[in-house]
């Protein structure tokens, strides 16, 4: 067994949450795998004139509570069981949030950091082409996620159309607002896990104004996460980004870092700061540590150095069940990935919801929404991790198993 596999930690954890829900072996076999997984070659014509191959994945974990929803990611390391780990995880974060969606994960295995946008657009159109068939409104709806963003859904929903014969706009989420995106969509998966922060350190008793933070991984939901919660007052004394970090114990002014990235492509250099590795962030002394990167990155090897009191997982699956088991015992408060970073499948659905009614709504009233969400959410887990005695990743599985459980449970087995 490869103890770093995504697909595996997302079936021991699946496991034991179904122990301790005391759920039986007929209920197991019909929740706990894939639905469906599909995978497509995907032929690009370079920009020199020759044609690669590239394969991309499409996984429907479950389709129990309503169609299934998961972002497409492009990264040289995208396989087949990180994206059915992925879909997997989404079916428990919708189930846990209270949307009426089900678990899927789409990926494309290249790297789209040595590619032109004209590349791009020519493998994410003959990517929807290929993976067309399982997908829809109705069925499975794409949105963003590592190295994908709203020009790339803007591409998917555009050659969906046009092979409809009219515009499809559900059939993405995360999509520009000119052609049926959600305003606040751009920040949700960062205000979410900050919600999910504040709800954490008040049931600690942890002063968010007078806290520090670290983030590793400076892309949309890294970025913005530190910047929202630098407005809450915590000072943000550390950033990383795939190139390496920075470190400074006066606190960083996050716009200026942002701006520096923009102009330089990575947080390295920044001025009045100190450049560090990602390794060195991830035990930094304070008090809030949110992983926003890939995953395994809080390992068994690190996690007894971690100082951290909270850590918040906007990104999925960064910490291995084996570096789990060291935070829990050192009390450190783990707010997991499908409670955390919920805030942004929670906005694709209030945006999947806006395209079907024709109808948009104010910013001010999808944030109020979507912090009434992962609030009763993150009290929900608490009720779990309080009535079992658990912490809060098994307690965030079981909430969600259950919920999906009890929908299975109801509609029965066909035929």
């Amino acid at each position: 067994m490869d103890n770093n596999n995504p697909f595996e930690i997302a079936m021991r954890n699946f496991d034991t949450a179904a122990d301790r829900l005391g759920i039986n072996e007929n209920m197991r076999n019909r929740i706990k795998h894939p639905v469906r997984a599909l995978i497509v070659s995907i032929p690009v014509r370079m920009d020199d004139g020759s044609v690669r191959r590239f394969e991309g994945y499409r996984v429907q974990h479950s389709t129990m509570r309503g169609p299934a929803k998961g972002g497409v990611r492009y990264h040289p390391q995208v396989n087949l069981d990180e994206v059915k780990a992925l879909a997997t995880w989404m079916t428990w974060k919708c189930a846990i949030s209270g949307i009426p969606f089900g678990g899927g994960k789409g990926g494309i295995c290249c790297n789209p950091k040595e590619m032109s946008p004209a590349e791009l657009e020519r493998m994410t159109r003959r990517y929807i082409i290929e993976i067309m068939p399982i997908i829809g409104p109705e069925k499975d709806i794409p949105a963003p996620d590592v190295y994908t963003n709203a020009q790339t859904m803007a591409w998917m929903m555009d050659t969906f159309s046009m092979n409809k014969g009219y515009a499809v706009p559900g059939i993405v989420t995360g999509k520009p607002l000119e052609i049926g995106g959600s305003l606040g969509r751009e920040f949700a998966t960062a205000r979410g896990t900050v919600y999910t922060v504040e709800s954490g350190a008040k049931y600690i008793g942890l002063d968010l104004s007078k806290a520090t933070c670290a983030v590793q991984g400076f892309g949309n939901a890294g970025s913005n996460a530190a910047r929202l919660i630098s407005e809450l007052g915590t000072k943000v004394v550390a950033v990383s980004d795939s190139q390496g970090g920075i470190f400074s114990s006066k606190g960083l002014d996050i716009d200026a870092v942002i701006q520096h990235k923009k102009e330089t492509g990575s947080v390295i250099g920044f001025a009045g700061a100190e450049d560090i590795s990602n390794e060195e962030l991830l035990i930094i002394d304070c008090d809030v540590l949110i992983p926003a990167a890939l995953e395994n990155v809080l390992t068994e090897k690190n996690a007894a150095d971690v100082k951290a009191k909270i850590i918040a997982e906007a990104a999925n699956g960064p910490t291995t069940p084996e570096a789990d088991k060291i935070l829990e015992e050192k009390n450190v408060f783990i707010i997991p990935d499908i409670l955390a970073n919920a805030g942004g499948v929670t906005v694709s659905y209030f945006e999947w919801v806006q395209n079907v009614q024709h109808l948009f709504w104010k910013e001010e009233e999808i944030n109020e929404r979507l912090r009434t969400i992962m609030d009763v959410a993150f009290k929900s887990v608490i009720e779990y991790k309080e009535k079992y005695n658990v912490y809060m990743r098994i307690a965030a599985n079981m909430l969600g198993i259950n919920r999906v459980a009890q929908a299975a449970k109801v509609r029965g087995l066909y035929p």
